[in-house]
């Protein structure tokens, strides 16, 4: 009898063991990247992923896959938004098809400068965003810089937006970054990111529009040697997680992980801003010529027709475009 009884206990240990081993099995996440693993997005992600393994104990273990290797942006909102990934990096230029608050963030010059951009995104305007984009099951945990958008072109540089006028550029898949260009008298040109090199060598299009860090790493700087420093797009980077991950974890977890993804904004804000300083050392060092804008006013008040038809279309965020531009 006495030792039926001890079998039973022991068994009953057992039982008890697995059950509390099953409740602390830690939870994988799978994170979506489409950079390189040198790039500071990356780095920092990897940060994030570390922290927040170190800071939940164990019970999220966070994976990121780099290179864009679980599909494109696109197909990873979707897959985000319905748990088949648990978070990510995203750029908020793709993002307006399922949140068209965050177009307000592709408006030409809607920022004044990349330091106003993190102000706006750290605070309350950033939070408005946050609210819009977990609507569509999304949770902003914290904001990226990916610079600021300036012309370049294989002819002259652009002083006035008269330097513009006939001249054909490759834009983003975006009718905002259509318009922009044809407000200033260009040519607007959607085309893949992959052909830019060749179409501009080729001559198929005068110029492109991006940050230092993309001129430089992808070579354009070779044909196209001409950078004016425009800044019209500041388009802010999150690290978003799905809401169905975000609302299986303690009120704890979720504090302690938004602490890690704020940090992992500072370090890649930091690397950033290191990366596009020695991006603009190499093509000057190259030969391109980079000329500042002393006057972009003339810039933004072509901009005029942009606003007022974008407003004319979505007069609900007529008051958040305000309030950013009023921010100090």
């Amino acid at each position: 009898m006495t030792m039926m009884k001890s079998i039973k206990m022991l068994a009953m240990s057992s039982v008890a063991a697995l059950a509390v081993s099953a409740g602390a099995q830690a939870e994988t996440w799978r994170g979506w990247n489409i950079h390189p693993e040198d790039y500071p997005n990356s780095i920092a992600l990897d940060q994030f992923a570390a922290d927040v393994a170190e800071v939940t104990e164990g019970r999220v273990e966070p994976e990121v896959f780099h290179n864009g290797v679980l599909g494109s942006q696109p197909d990873a909102i979707e897959q985000v938004r319905n748990g088949g990934l648990d978070f990510a990096n995203f750029n908020m230029g793709p993002m307006g098809e399922i949140v068209p608050a965050t177009n307000v963030l592709s408006l030409p010059f809607i920022f004044r400068s990349v330091d106003q951009m993190h102000a706006a995104m750290d605070g309350e305007i950033g939070q408005r965003f946050s609210d819009a984009l977990a609507e569509e099951g999304l949770v902003a945990l914290s904001w990226f810089d990916s610079g600021a958008r300036s012309f370049y072109n294989t002819k002259k540089p652009i002083m006035t937006p008269a330097d513009v006028e006939g001249m054909k550029f490759r834009v983003m898949n975006n009718d905002l970054y259509v318009q922009m260009v044809d407000e200033l008298g260009g040519n607007a040109t959607p085309m893949a990111f992959s052909e830019v090199y060749q179409s501009l060598k080729t001559g198929v299009i005068d110029g492109a529009e991006n940050n230092y860090p993309s001129y430089e790493s992808t070579n354009h700087y070779e044909v196209a040697g001409y950078y004016s420093i425009t800044e019209h797009l500041i388009i802010p980077e999150c690290i978003c997680v799905s809401t169905a991950a975000w609302d299986t974890l303690s009120e704890e977890d979720q504090a302690a992980i938004k602490q890690a993804a704020m940090d992992a904004a500072v370090v890649q804000r930091e690397l950033w801003a290191e990366r596009s300083k020695a991006s603009r050392a190499k093509v000057e060092e190259a030969g391109v010529e980079i000329n500042e804008i002393e006057d972009k006013q003339p810039f933004q008040d072509a901009m005029g027709p942009v606003y007022e038809n974008f407003i004319a279309a979505n007069p609900d965020l007529e008051s958040l475009i305000t309030d950013i531009q009023s921010l100090e």
